[in-house]
C-alpha cells in the first residue's frame, strides 16, 4: 500500500491538523461510535474517504499495534529534515535555542516519549543519527500524541560533526553521563543549549561525549535504581532547563 499509515486517536487528529492535505483515507472501527472519534471525523474534510471496518481490518493495518480503532493513509513521505536544515531553524529561534539530540536511541516507544516531552518543553529541535537509531514510523507518531507534527525532527549523518557545528554556531553541549562530577543543577541552561542523551543500554558514545562542553548528572537517590529511562531522564534535564529560563 503506497503512502505512510498512522493510527490511534492522537497520531491521526494531528495529521488532520497539521497535514490535511496528505490525509487521503481513514478506516474506522465500525463498531465505535463515541465523541471523541466523531469528533475527530468532523476535523476531516469531504474529501477524504472514510470506510467503516472490523476490528481485524484495522489490526492487519496497523501490524496489530493498538490503533484505538482508526487508521489513516497520507500520501507519500513528506520531505524530511536534514542537517542543511538546522541553520534555517535555528535562525528562527526567538530566544536561547533549546535542542534535544539522542545519541542512537533504538527503541520507538522512547522517540515517541521523547518527542512528546521534548514539545511539552518547547524545544526547537530534536536531532539524532541517521544510521543504528529508529527514525520517525508510525509506532512513534502514536507514542508522540501528535508530538512529532510539532517538533522538528533531524535525522543527521554524523552526529559528532553536526555537534561540533552547533558548538561553533555558539550552542552549549551539554551531554548526560550517571557518572559525571556535576549535577544538572549546576549547569546553566539560560544560553542556547543542546541536551544530549545517549542510548538505552549504552549511553553517549566517545566520540559523541568528547564533544560535549560539559556532563552532567541526575542526582539519584542511594539504594535506588541505577538509571532511568532514557525519555524520563530527557524529561529532567528539559524541564530544569525550562525551570531556569522562568518558563511556567
Amino acid at each position: 500500500m503506497a503512502g505512510e499509515l498512522v493510527y490511534g486517536l492522537h497520531a491521526v487528529a494531528a495529521a488532520l491538523k497539521y497535514e490535511p492535505d496528505r490525509v487521503c483515507a481513514l478506516w474506522v472501527e465500525h463498531q465505535r461510535r463515541d465523541a471523541r472519534l466523531r469528533d475527530l471525523l468532523e476535523a476531516a474534510t469531504a474529501t477524504i474517504p472514510v470506510q467503516r471496518v472490523e476490528r481485524a481490518e484495522l489490526d492487519r493495518l496497523s501490524g496489530g499495534a493498538r490503533h484505538q480503532g482508526i487508521v489513516a493513509r497520507l500520501e507519500s513521505q513528506r520531505r524530511g529534515l536534514t542537517e542543511a536544515d538546522l541553520p534555517d531553524l535555528l535562525n528562527a529561534v526567538v530566544g536561547p535555542a533549546l535542542l534535544l539530540v539522542l545519541d542512537g536511541v533504538q527503541d520507538p516507544h522512547n522517540l515517541g516519549a521523547c518527542l512528546r516531552g521534548a514539545a511539552a518543553a518547547g524545544v526547537h529541535a530534536v536531532i539524532a543519527p541517521a544510521d543504528r537509531a529508529v527514525g520517525l514510523n508510525a509506532t512513534v507518531r502514536k507514542v508522540a500524541s501528535g508530538a512529532a507534527e510539532i517538533t522538528p525532527f533531524v535525522p543527521v549523518t554524523n552526529l559528532a560533526r553536526t555537534l561540533r557545528s552547533l558548538r561553533d554556531q555558539g550552542i552549549w553541549i551539554v551531554g548526560a553521563a550517571g557518572e559525571a562530577e556535576h549535577r544538572l543543577y549546576d549547569v546553566d541552561f539560560t544560553v542556547p543549549t543542546a541536551i544530549v542523551l545517549g542510548a538505552e543500554d549504552k549511553g553517549l558514545r566517545r566520540l559523541t561525549r568528547e564533544v560535549c562542553d560539559r556532563l552532567a548528572r541526575i542526582p539519584l537517590a542511594e539504594g535506588g535504581v541505577e538509571s532511568l529511562n532514557v525519555a524520563v531522564a530527557a524529561g529532567i534535564f528539559l524541564f530544569e532547563a525550562r525551570r531556569q529560563r522562568g518558563l511556567g
